[in-house]
């Protein structure tokens, strides 16, 4: 199974490579790193595929090939490697969405972002859920984020994204237009529409929509913190008065300002776990 080491391996792509070679070990760099979101680490085997990717041996479509028959043709693979097999396939997918000059901002793009991103992977992959969810979150010592109830989904996806569309980002600075961006994210993101794969195709939905304000994003921030990523969104989404607890986006707002303003926001997921104080050092 492949460790942290992958960052600086691809990262030489960076330093060495031309423009094109950059973009696309950025874009690997980002589907490997989102796997994160759900504990899932990626085989050596994908390693290999991304960097003859990368190098120009192979084109994408090779490459998700190549992931996806790799599996069909093990069927007596190890667990450890039946651990991997999700997230060798969906990073090579969401690398290949990166990678296309196409987008269209609206629920169905999302729908079919997801779609593109687990077909196969999960039977509902682009289908909304028909039931209501909750999930335990460490970073609120168990609690759930209340979801969007399922009978209510399309309206609501209508209605955020109608908002977002008659929003006007003339004359806005740069901050605040990070912070405007954020607040749109969590707001997609507690709708979570489909049961599985939420954060991951919310972020290379919310990537590809970024880029069509000529954004040149730096994708380290979700190569490397894609986990803060996730925990910030559920920060934004929860309020416990009783315990003195306020929904925020500054976590993600600090998020978004490394990935935009290539700030150097120091992000430590413990900073956003419901206990942590800074005068206790938790």
């Amino acid at each position: 199974m492949i460790k942290d080491g992958w960052k600086y391996d691809l990262g030489e792509y960076i330093k060495l490579g031309e423009p094109d070679a950059a973009e696309k070990s950025n874009a690997w760099k980002t589907a490997i790193g989102l796997q994160d979101v759900d504990g899932l680490k990626t085989s050596d085997y994908l390693l290999e595929t991304a960097k003859d990717h990368i190098d120009g041996r192979i084109d994408i479509d090779t490459a998700q090939k190549r992931i996806e028959s790799y599996y069909e043709e093990r069927q007596d693979r190890r667990e450890t490697e039946a651990d991997t097999k999700e997230a060798d396939i969906v990073s090579s997918r969401i690398a290949a969405l990166l990678s296309e000059k196409t987008f269209q901002f609206s629920p169905v793009e999302w729908q079919a972002v997801h779609r593109r991103l687990f077909t196969g992977v999960f039977d509902h992959a682009g289908k909304i859920r028909t039931y209501n969810i909750t999930k335990k979150e460490w970073v609120l010592n168990g609690e759930t984020v209340f979801y969007a109830p399922c009978d209510s989904i399309m309206d609501t996806l209508r209605y955020d994204f109608d908002q977002e569309k008659s929003f006007s980002y003339e004359g806005l600075s740069l901050p605040g237009l990070v912070s405007h961006i954020a607040k749109f994210t969590a707001g997609i993101w507690q709708i979570h529409p489909f049961c599985e794969g939420n954060t991951r195709s919310t972020a290379v939905f919310v990537i590809k929509y970024l880029q069509t304000f000529g954004f040149e994003i730096s994708n380290n921030a979700f190569a490397e913190n894609s986990w803060y990523f996730r925990n910030a969104l559920v920060r934004a989404n929860y309020t416990n008065y009783k315990k003195e607890i306020h929904a925020s986006t500054e976590y993600l707002i600090k998020f978004f300002e490394n990935l935009l303003l290539e700030y150097h926001n120091d992000l430590k997921n413990r900073y956003l776990h419901v206990d942590y104080r800074k005068d206790l050092r938790f």
